[in-house]
């Protein structure tokens, strides 16, 4: 995955009703946009040796940002395309010339110019597609989606943020990811710490107690040292036990060895509920990612017998060439959702140690999908 490619939100193909709506009215917003613009633009540099260019010029300018504006909305709204609002720089407290060329010297400004004069010819050859997608079903259905997607991308790589705005914003998320990747870690070495103080450390002194209880009564009282053995048996077969489930909980061996198609079906196996199990996740990704899929998927099954009503699961593990993606949908009551401090922060968490994203899809009456999308490169 390139830089630009992380930077960049996907979009999907608009709705064709929609595009075929867009581009018809595009088309007449385009001209007048247009004409004003060049008019402006042509009488304003022609006139400013007599001054009155000036007004014209700061008019024009304005009009182009005004559209740039309305542009991202339009495309926002029609196109499904992911367009924020861009932030420009401050005209706070300035003079009308100083507005002026603050305006001037704006990179958005010459980006937004770029589009509407792009985007003008792009109208003029979308309307005959637009009129012909109303009278012919299949062009409207397999053709207009994608030249909305076409003209989607071009707005979004021209009035969407600019590339330091990009790397800003990754590297806001990429900090946020490692504070909530230390978070994660530093409850899981909580946790293991707590598990290793009650369970195994407390089995491992009472079989210290019990032998030595029965060495000591070794010459006077064999029938109690017998029944002591016995006890420190015990004891340290179930501290065996609980720490094979701590070394499981840490990485499990089935998954290092056989991957997480075996460790998955493992953990179906234990559920109270059906679990349905598909992976496909060829070629092998890297254990990280592994794991992490693994522990999601393991906790979200716990949950789903807990909390969510459901009779049965299905958990479908893919790998793209990017991502593994890891979808859980049960047939439960629904309303799950996102609370810091539940179990499913808790997962996107987990996630976020790799840089994924956890999505809970969970209306009320059901069914619920969680799905993690796990980067397979860094």
């Amino acid at each position: 995955m390139t830089t630009e490619q992380q930077l960049r939100p996907e979009h999907p193909r608009p709705n064709p009703a929609r595009t075929i709506v867009y581009m018809l009215l595009s088309f007449v917003l385009r001209l007048v946009q247009f004409i004003l613009i060049v008019v402006g633009a042509v009488v304003g540099v022609g006139t400013v040796v007599v001054w009155v260019g000036f007004p014209i010029l700061l008019a024009t300018t304005a009009f182009v940002r005004w559209s740039g504006d309305m542009e991202r909305r339009w495309a926002r709204k029609m196109l499904r395309t992911p367009l924020t609002s861009v932030e420009r720089l401050s005209l706070e407290g300035q003079s009308l010339t100083r507005r002026w060329l603050t305006r001037l010297t704006d990179p958005t400004t010459w980006r937004d110019l770029a589009y509407l004069m792009i985007a003008f010819p792009m109208a003029v050859a979308e309307l005959p597609v637009a009129i012909a997608s109303i009278v012919l079903l299949p062009m409207a259905i397999w053709v207009t989606p994608w030249l909305g997607w076409l003209h989607g991308n071009l707005a979004m790589s021209l009035l969407g943020p600019n590339r330091t705005k990009k790397l800003e914003e990754k590297a806001e998320h990429l900090q946020a990811s490692r504070a909530r990747g230390v978070d994660a870690a530093e409850a899981e070495r909580r946790r293991i710490e707590r598990d290793l103080h009650d369970g195994a450390q407390q089995r491992l002194v009472a079989v210290a107690m019990s032998l030595g209880r029965a060495k000591s009564k070794f010459d006077n009282d064999p029938d109690a040292v017998r029944d002591l053995i016995n006890e420190a048996h015990s004891d340290a077969k179930l501290a065996v036990s609980e720490l094979r489930d701590l070394a499981r909980g840490i990485y499990p061996a089935v998954l290092g060895d056989r991957g997480l198609d075996a460790a998955l079906s493992a953990q179906a196996a234990k559920s109270p509920i059906p679990v349905d199990v598909s992976v496909d996740v060829e070629p092998r990704p890297p254990a990280a990612v592994e794991t992490t899929a693994y522990f999601i998927v393991g906790e979200t099954l716990t949950n789903i017998a807990k909390h969510s009503g459901a009779s049965e699961a299905i958990v479908k593990v893919w790998r793209s060439d990017t991502h593994v993606i890891v979808e859980i949908t049960d047939n439960g009551h629904g309303g799950a959702e996102v609370r810091p401090g539940g179990g499913l922060a808790g997962l996107a968490d987990r996630a976020a140690t790799i840089d994924g994203v956890i999505t809970v899809v969970s209306p009320v009456g059901g069914p619920t999908v969680i799905r993690a999308d796990l980067p397979c490169q860094w």
